[in-house]
């Protein structure tokens, strides 16, 4: 619908699409990233998703990180390249009026895994 556009871009910022839930020192779900409700993120969770989405919008097209890692660590912000101080957008990043296929692939995570993880965390946060 934008395509053409050169003054508005819609695109996906796929860095939430193949993360898995963080782990602790003993393997558990390091409930630090969670709020006290078991499903929304803790002001810790928050800073994590906005770096990866902040890192997310300067990568370009084809080339975006579709996980995070939840490390904590702020040495993993990006910052723009001089080449490139913009965000990247399918036009800027070298597709101009192509057809790229924004195809569908299969998550690396299966659908029941998320399910069982959501009620694992209710039943965890219910205790």
């Amino acid at each position: 619908r934008y395509e053409q556009r050169e003054d508005f871009a819609v695109v996906i910022q796929p860095f939430f699409r193949n993360t898995l839930l963080p782990l602790d020192s003993t393997s558990k779900p390091d409930m630090s990233f969670f709020a006290a409700d078991c499903f929304h993120f803790s002001v810790r969770g928050y800073a994590e998703m906005a770096m990866a989405l902040w890192n997310n919008m300067l990568e370009p097209v084809g080339e975006k990180q579709t996980y995070n890692n939840f490390t904590h660590d702020r040495s993993k912000l990006r910052c723009p390249n001089p080449e490139k101080p913009f965000l990247s957008t399918r036009r800027n990043s070298g597709f101009g009026n192509s057809d790229l296929t924004l195809e569908k692939t299969e998550s690396s995570v299966p659908y029941w895994a998320v399910i069982v993880t959501a009620v694992a965390g209710v039943l965890l946060g219910s205790l």
